[in-house]
């Protein structure tokens, strides 16, 4: 009875921890309103992908791959391979930033609200920028 009644909590235990996980699969406004991503989960992952900017039809003119540079920034996968780590904080993915075409280290972590801040570095987490992205409902 008692391996049942400890199966039976560390089952619940691991639902909690990725039903909190799951909580950052959403649509989000990013700063400045200047695009729209979605973000989904593949397997123990999550990704996100831009499909809304303001200037519809906007090429990814910044991308070091020539083959990119001629497709639109809507429908781009901007955000790779971030695992949950149980406390509100994706990690160890990246992000791409088409402004300068450039792919760096992120993490992302939630508010109260569900908004996310959103952070893109080199090396060390504290040489970089976080953006605040708003969830849209």
């Amino acid at each position: 009875m008692k391996k049942l009644f400890s199966l039976t909590l560390l089952f619940i235990s691991f639902s909690l921890i990725s039903q909190n996980g799951d909580a950052l699969i959403g649509t989000y406004m990013t700063d400045k309103n200047e695009g729209m991503v979605d973000i989904i989960k593949k397997g123990t992952k999550y990704y996100g992908t831009l499909t809304w900017t303001k200037f519809p039809g906007k090429l990814d003119a910044n991308n070091p791959d020539p083959k990119q540079k001629t497709d639109k920034l809507a429908g781009k996968q901007i955000l790779k391979d971030f695992t949950f780590n149980g406390k509100d904080l994706w990690h160890e993915g990246t992000i791409y930033d088409p402004k300068n075409g450039k792919t760096y280290s992120c993490k992302i972590t939630r508010d109260e609200k569900g908004n996310l801040n959103v952070r893109g570095y080199i090396g060390l987490s504290m040489l970089g920028r976080t953006t605040f992205w708003v969830k849209v409902k």
